[in-house]
């Protein structure tokens, strides 16, 4: 826990000391995201959230529809320069305007996105999950090494009030020592069409999509690094929707300290709930992860009592996100949630997979890799 507590310290002193350091550079101009993928992420949640940030802004698009991405460019006054196609992304080197890629396709496209950002002289924000192995995540990490630009994976609960707060609890021993964390993130995925249920765009079913919630949540509540995992699956494969990925996952995390994970996904329920059990009391976030309305209690036994978290790093998560990469930009710091997060959680997820396909528990003392 030792190492835990360090994290928390050092992740608590980068959002303090680097917000801190904007107040000398106030004059500076925010630096310019160009946001790769027009889908409802992009479009709806991300785009919407540059009227929240202090130090980032809009200044491209890139999208497959021209179409739309003139459109998005006309409402938020980008000019013509501004929009590109997955065509001619790569003469984004070209427009100082653009500091920042933001890659939020498909999860089979981060790697060639977020790799083709880092030649083209751009820092990289990539959305979760980072890629769609450890492989591709290894080859991003090194891309934007070599072209020594910043890459941060677009893990926001590390930016919400409520998981914050949650997570200060917890090395705060509010709850005792840590023997029991419950994860489980679902909803019911009713269109078959939909990429995340094809194969070969998202890698895989729920543990790709709300499965990094629960798996985030069992790293970041313990504050430690999983050391075995045992992974079970259950899939209708009669199913239209499952023909490709699958449904429910359930994997038992072990810990070095001896606390446990029980963890979920599925994409035939609704579920957002994060729940941890220590010695002397329990900490219990529902929902846990949503973009806004979360709720946390504390309480020996149950929910004797509501906590009200205090203010994020920004207004809301999403921009305390975004104008964090900006943050580590301008104070050559490394973010919070660099791409070797992204990493170490891909090496799980590959692990997972493997404990259902062949029945048995896997050992992950990999994992723990660039954690210490």
């Amino acid at each position: 826990m030792d190492i835990a507590r360090r994290d928390l310290m050092i992740s608590a002193a980068a959002l303090t000391l680097t917000s801190r350091a904007f107040g000398a550079g106030a004059g500076d101009r925010p630096l310019g995201y160009a946001i790769v993928g027009l889908g409802s992420y992009g479009l709806d949640v991300i785009i919407p959230q540059f009227a929240n940030c202090a130090h980032s802004r809009l200044a491209a698009v890139v999208s497959g529809d021209p179409a739309k991405a003139k459109r998005v460019a006309a409402d938020h006054g980008l000019p013509a320069r501004s929009i590109y196609s997955y065509e001619t992304f790569d003469t984004i080197r070209n427009n100082p305007d653009v500091d920042i890629v933001y890659v939020c396709l498909p999860n089979s496209m981060h790697a060639e996105y977020t790799i083709r950002a880092a030649k083209a002289g751009k820092h990289v924000m990539c959305e979760k999950p980072m890629a769609i192995s450890v492989a591709e995540c290894e080859a991003m990490i090194a891309a934007c090494k070599t072209a020594n630009r910043k890459l941060m994976i677009g893990y926001r609960c590390h930016f919400e009030p409520t998981n914050l707060e949650a997570m200060r609890l917890a090395r705060a021993g509010a709850a005792g020592k840590i023997r029991y964390v419950r994860s489980e993130h679902g909803f019911v995925q009713r269109d078959p069409s939909k990429w995340r249920l094809k194969r070969a765009l998202s890698g895989g079913g729920s543990l790709m999509d709300m499965g990094i919630y629960s798996l985030q949540a069992a790293r970041y509540m313990t504050g430690e690094e999983p050391i075995a995992v045992t992974a079970r699956e259950s899939t209708d494969r009669r199913d239209p929707r499952f023909t490709e990925v699958e449904d429910i996952i359930d994997w038992t995390l072990e810990f070095p300290s001896g606390a446990m994970a029980g963890c979920q996904s599925m994409y035939s329920a609704n579920q957002n709930h994060i729940l941890l059990m220590g010695d002397a009391g329990r900490i219990e976030l529902e929902p846990a992860t949503r973009y806004e309305g979360n709720h946390m209690w504390r309480g020996k036994d149950g929910r004797e009592r509501e906590v009200t978290p205090p203010p994020g790093p920004g207004k809301t998560q999403f921009a305390g996100q975004l104008d964090h990469l900006v943050q580590s930009i301008r104070t050559g710091r490394e973010p919070i949630v660099s791409g070797e997060e992204g990493l170490r959680d891909m090496r799980i997820v590959e692990a997972i997979y493997r404990s259902a396909r062949e029945g048995r528990t896997i050992r992950l003392d990999g994992a723990r890799k660039g954690r210490a």
